[in-house]
């Protein structure tokens, strides 16, 4: 049954023939640019579109118009743009410079040895500008890595292909730092799928406590955007951001 304040904001819109649709753009909202309440009405849904429509530099209209639309369609992080409940608040870094991590399986879309080198390659482009050091190890690590489908344990069960690529978590213990990858997506090191290295490097920046990038060329923008992994330099916008956290790589 429909709730009664979405029935409300449908009827005032105009929105009852995108009825299903605006349930889908719901949850998108809900996860993530979530805001806490258990009163929401159409203005608090008003707010948090303009609010999502600001952070993509779209016209704040409230509505879920074409462009908007569009956006939440788009693949992704898993990760929120906009929460009450961030795990990146407080700026959580990791204490240390010399981390480890641990990849617990691979996908079959590539070779086990292709994927191990795709991680070390993606992972690398943050200890290039900053004193920042990676081990890959068997033992137990500060960043587990690995592979899976629907739900797996965390609370943010994956959605099949398309939709969320992959979500990590901030620095910590337990989860935190972990990457995971939706293993329903067709990983290639290349454009023909969707590239491993580039949604590898983002979720690692996560891992290393960096949340989203209102900057559309960042890594650590939302959306999935294909860039080749040949030379590839971390932007400004992001060299910024960890270097404020790690500081810049020692000489």
């Amino acid at each position: 049954m429909i709730p009664v304040v979405v029935k409300k904001y449908l009827e005032d819109h105009n929105f009852y023939i995108q009825y299903v649709d605006f349930l889908g753009d719901s949850a998108w909202l809900e996860r993530f640019f979530f805001i806490k309440s258990k009163t929401a009405h159409k203005h608090t849904m008003e707010e948090l579109l303009k609010k999502m429509q600001e952070f993509y530099n779209l016209e704040p209209t409230g509505t879920l118009d074409d462009k908007t639309v569009e956006i939440m369609k788009l693949p992704r992080c898993g990760m929120p743009d906009v929460s009450e409940y961030t795990t990146f608040e407080g700026s959580p870094k990791w204490k240390k410079n010399s981390l480890t991590y641990r990849i617990i399986n691979t996908t079959s879309d590539l070779p086990q040895d292709k994927v191990e080198s795709i991680l070390a390659e993606a992972i690398k482009v943050w200890s290039d500008v900053t004193p920042l050091k990676f081990t890959k190890t068997t033992d137990t690590a500060d960043i587990d890595i690995y592979f899976a489908r629907d739900e797996h344990g965390d609370n943010y069960p994956f959605d099949g292909v398309g939709g969320t690529l992959a979500h990590a978590f901030a620095p910590g213990k337990g989860l935190a730092g972990d990457a995971h990858f939706d293993d329903d997506e067709y990983w290639t090191e290349d454009d023909e799928g969707t590239s491993l290295f580039i949604v590898a490097a983002h979720e690692f920046g996560h891992s290393l406590g960096l949340g989203h990038s209102k900057s559309h060329g960042a890594l650590m923008y939302p959306t999935y955007s294909y860039k080749k992994q040949k030379n590839y330099k971390l932007p400004t916008d992001d060299v910024k951001g960890i270097q404020k956290l790690y500081g810049k790589k020692r000489s």
